[in-house]
């Protein structure tokens, strides 16, 4: 089970993902940004607004977990909350960037401005919009709905993460113990590492919430099949059939994967699912140059991680991917990993990314071989 600190002093890690963040921030928006690219351009932060504020309350989301430094960086987490929750509704703002707003606040402490809690109630709870949903949109909504229904008294909240733990339940789980991406459609047999994440941390959030043994039992079926199809060197693959429990194509190897996002739900895991906490070890070190390219993905000076490791000449080929995958979903055959000779770096960082670090690492002190790497000083 992970350990949690009330230390002041900011470990090595969460030190440095404050400096990337530093970098990262939009003082004339308000906000972090969409991309910092790390090809050496004059201007490497570019905004996208409705990225740039999903990914803020990201961000503020992982700030949570050590609030008391923010001021010491000149981060504003109240006033930033409330100033771009305010434009999720008047944005092309993705499903699950509600839940985040939901999510993000409680765990800030803050009181949603009125208008803002209406107009995400509005989106979270219209229930035609769910028959859309994403695996994403659907975890993030849910973790969202149960913090709410947490802090409140029962009511609407909890009536609605009940409704949407029921629908997961239906129509997103599946005996592989993987998840699908969708509740209909030929899509939904194809999922991503970030389906499996999201909706593996919503099972995990409403179990604890509930004591629902199902719940439970579906994040740790999908813990154990992702641990097992976990690669040599840590590797978390990015593309699965879903019914037959297979990767389809383990490109792209993305950072935040390794450093965020599956400690995430591997921190629940360590008390539920042997072997959690020596998978969540493995798939961090391989930012430190544990990996296929032996280099390390830390762009030290800036504070910033490299975001992925992809098939030479597929950075823009998304299509191209998207047909090697179906073909080798609909022929059984399962995805390799490549000669190194055939990789290439993604050069940028996402804002989200270091916000995600401090969400899994801000409140822990029990993995100094992470926390304290020497390659973080």
């Amino acid at each position: 089970m992970a350990t949690t600190t009330t230390a002041q002093a900011p470990s090595p890690l969460v030190s440095y993902a404050l400096r990337g963040l530093r970098n990262c921030w939009m003082p004339e928006h308000g906000r972090w940004s969409h991309i910092y690219h790390l090809d050496g351009r004059a201007e490497p932060n570019q905004s996208v607004p409705e990225s740039d504020v999903f990914y803020t309350l990201n961000v503020l989301l992982g700030l949570s977990k050590i609030a008391h430094l923010a001021p010491a960086h000149g981060f504003d987490l109240a006033e930033t909350y409330r100033r771009n929750v305010a434009l999720l509704p008047k944005l092309d703002s993705p499903q699950y960037a509600y839940g985040t707003a939901l999510w993000a606040a409680v765990e800030l402490g803050l009181d949603i401005p009125p208008d803002s809690l209406a107009a995400i109630s509005r989106v979270v709870e219209d229930r035609r919009k769910w028959q859309t949903y994403h695996g994403q949109d659907l975890g993030m909504n849910l973790v969202g709905c149960v913090a709410m229904a947490r802090r409140s008294a029962p009511g609407r909240w909890a009536a609605t993460a009940h409704e949407l733990f029921t629908l997961l339940d239906e129509r997103y789980s599946c005996p592989s113990g993987l998840f699908f991406d969708r509740a209909s459609g030929g899509r939904r047999a194809f999922s991503t590492f970030a389906t499996h994440t999201y909706l593996t941390l919503a099972c995990y959030e409403y179990a604890a919430w509930t004591g629902n043994l199902r719940a439970l039992s579906l994040a740790k079926a999908c813990t154990r099949k992702l641990m097992a199809l976990q690669g040599p060197q840590g590797e978390w693959p990015w593309f699965y059939y879903t019914p037959g429990g297979r990767v389809v194509d383990a490109y792209e190897v993305y950072s935040v994967h390794q450093t965020g996002m599956a400690p995430a739900f591997l921190a629940h895991a360590e008390e539920h699912v042997p072997g959690a906490r020596e998978a969540l070890v493995r798939g961090f070190k391989w930012i430190f140059g544990e990996n296929q390219m032996c280099r390390s993905m830390l762009w030290k000076r800036e504070g910033l991680i490299c975001r992925s490791q992809a098939r030479k000449g597929e950075l823009d080929g998304r299509k191209r991917r998207a047909v090697r995958a179906l073909a080798n979903g609909l022929t059984g055959r399962r995805a390799t990993l490549l000669d190194p000779s055939r990789l290439e770096l993604r050069l940028e960082c996402r804002s989200y990314e270091l916000g995600w670090i401090l969400w899994s690492f801000g409140a822990r002190a029990d993995l100094a071989e992470i926390q304290h790497h020497a390659d973080l000083s």
